[in-house]
C-alpha cells in the first residue's frame, strides 16, 4: 500500500489546472453570450465583450502548462527512484 498516493496530496501542476479550467470556462461563458446576439437580432456587445472571449485560450494555455508541469515532477520522480534503486546499498 506505499504506492498509493494520499489524498490530500497534490501534485505541482494541479493549481494550474484548476484555474486554467475556471478561466477556460469563464470565457466559453463569455463566448455563448457575444455570439446570442448575432443569433437573437439585437445590438453586439462593444469590443471589451469579445476580447473577454480571449479567456478561453488563456484558460487552456494554463491548463496545458499544468499538465506539463506535472508530468515533468512525475518523470523528476520516477527517475530519482530509479536512481536510488540502482544505488548499490553499503
Amino acid at each position: 500500500m506505499r504506492s498509493e498516493t494520499p489524498a490530500s496530496s497534490a501534485a505541482p501542476g494541479d493549481g494550474l489546472v484548476r484555474t486554467g479550467g475556471i478561466v477556460f470556462i469563464v470565457g466559453a461563458i463569455a463566448t455563448l453570450v457575444t455570439v446570442a446576439p448575432l443569433f437573437l437580432g439585437t445590438d453586439p456587445f462593444p469590443p471589451v465583450a469579445y476580447a473577454v472571449c480571449m479567456l478561453m485560450g488563456v484558460g487552456f494555455a494554463l491548463a496545458a502548462a499544468g499538465v506539463l508541469c506535472s508530468i515533468a515532477a512525475q518523470r523528476r520522480q520516477a527517475r530519482s527512484a530509479a536512481d536510488s534503486a540502482a544505488k548499490p546499498a553499503l
